[in-house]
């Protein structure tokens, strides 16, 4: 924050746009998997602050395609890196930040992720085969942004959700697993797309939203836990 409280936008901006150029740092090479992701961050960042000029439209486009794998229609979190939906959203959410989501095959992309969907509904990350109630936000949210949401079993996805619902009104990451924030907004987030908030126990889970609400003033993604802003986000 700057002075008197106001938020310090230049700043922001320098730091964004000097950590990209970093690539040799330390902190670079440990987040070298996450690269398409972190680029999101920062350029949604950027967006919010009206400085998404402050960057080369032509050159992150560029750099995100190079991470596509035409082979199977998943995106990687950086060049030569193994496709994900993760990265795969991220890399969708930049495009649409630049208007430019004329490059890519959008039918490939889909089926790359109707691909990931699990005869229970649930979605799996990659090839690999892991399964998180993530992966249903992200696969819903790309689908959703390329108009290709008919392609999966909506109705088993929403189902598969429902099933991670606890008695506590929260979410978590599969049937039985703890509630959790961070899984609570993909899976609100993935039944709001998908028109199905009816199956969300608002006065429940907002009561467990307001208790996560620390002394300090932030808010923790679980009981006993610390506050991160991350959650309170």
């Amino acid at each position: 924050m700057g002075e008197e409280g106001e938020l310090a936008a230049e700043k922001h901006v320098r730091y964004i746009v000097t950590a990209e150029k970093k690539k040799d740092s330390f902190e670079s090479l440990v987040m070298e998997h996450l690269r398409a992701s972190g680029a999101y961050w920062g350029l949604t960042t950027l967006d919010l602050l009206h400085k998404l000029d402050a960057v080369d439209a032509a050159e992150v486009v560029d750099w995100i395609m190079s991470c596509y794998h035409p082979g199977s229609g998943g995106f990687g979190g950086n060049v030569g890196h193994d496709p994900h939906v993760l990265y795969t959203l991220s890399a969708v959410q930049v495009l649409c930040l630049f208007d430019r989501l004329d490059v890519l095959d959008a039918d490939k992309i889909a089926d790359y992720i109707t691909g990931l969907q699990n005869e229970d509904g649930s979605f799996s990350g990659d090839i690999w085969g892991e399964v998180d109630t993530r992966f249903s936000y992200i696969s819903i949210c790309t689908l959703s942004l390329l108009h290709r949401l008919h392609k999966i079993n909506v109705d088993k996805a929403v189902e598969y959700i429902v099933s991670c619902k606890n008695l506590d009104g929260g979410f978590g990451a599969m049937p039985g697993g703890e509630s959790h924030a961070g899984q609570i907004f993909c899976c609100v987030g993935a039944l709001a797309i998908t028109g199905s908030l009816h199956h969300v126990d608002r006065d429940l889970l907002g009561w467990w939203l307001c208790e996560r609400q620390c002394r300090d003033g932030g808010l923790n993604g679980r009981p006993e836990k610390l506050a991160d802003v991350c959650y309170s986000w």
